[in-house]
């Protein structure tokens, strides 16, 4: 499901009520659509809505990556910080899938990295596979690290924030 960005209420600016922001930036400055990677789902609090796109959505990847994170450290408010970034990630996003168009998409991207003599595995299959799915539907991806999604131009948009 894809969310609006509003005003900061809820989760770091998006809102489960599906409301247009209300500012001084001209919406045709701001994309219509974007699927957050990682990157800026960690950071969404400290960033501000007008710099995102009017609506925004997470992948099935994204809500994984960040059901892992309390997993992976073994500090108690760490663990607590990122328990509470899943939570309210959960209860502000229904995540896109991963499906069979997404699949193609990410060997086309595997095959366009690889091409440029870069490692298409590792961590940089996860970002791979959530700009993937961006690439199958069509809709930008939203960054705070373009610099992982190289070499993928006119395969998938990134959006740097």
């Amino acid at each position: 499901m894809v969310r609006q960005v509003s005003t900061p209420i809820g989760f770091g600016g998006i809102s489960t009520r599906s409301r247009i922001l209300d500012s001084t930036a001209v919406p045709e400055q701001r994309p219509a659509r974007g699927i957050l990677d990682m990157s800026v789902v960690i950071d969404l609090e400290r960033i501000d809505p007008r710099t995102l796109p009017i609506e925004v959505a997470v992948t099935a990847i994204t809500m994984a990556e960040l059901a892992a994170g309390p997993h992976a450290t073994t500090d108690p408010a760490e663990k607590a910080r990122r328990q509470d970034r899943l939570q309210r990630a959960e209860a502000a996003f229904d995540a896109l899938a991963f499906d069979t168009a997404a699949a193609r998409a990410y060997g086309l991207m595997y095959a366009a990295v690889m091409a440029q003599g870069r490692k298409a595995r590792g961590a940089r299959a996860v970002d791979l596979l959530i700009a993937a799915v961006a690439a199958a539907r069509g809709i930008p991806l939203v960054t705070r690290n373009p610099e992982d999604f190289t070499g993928l131009a006119g395969l998938v948009t990134v959006i740097e924030v």
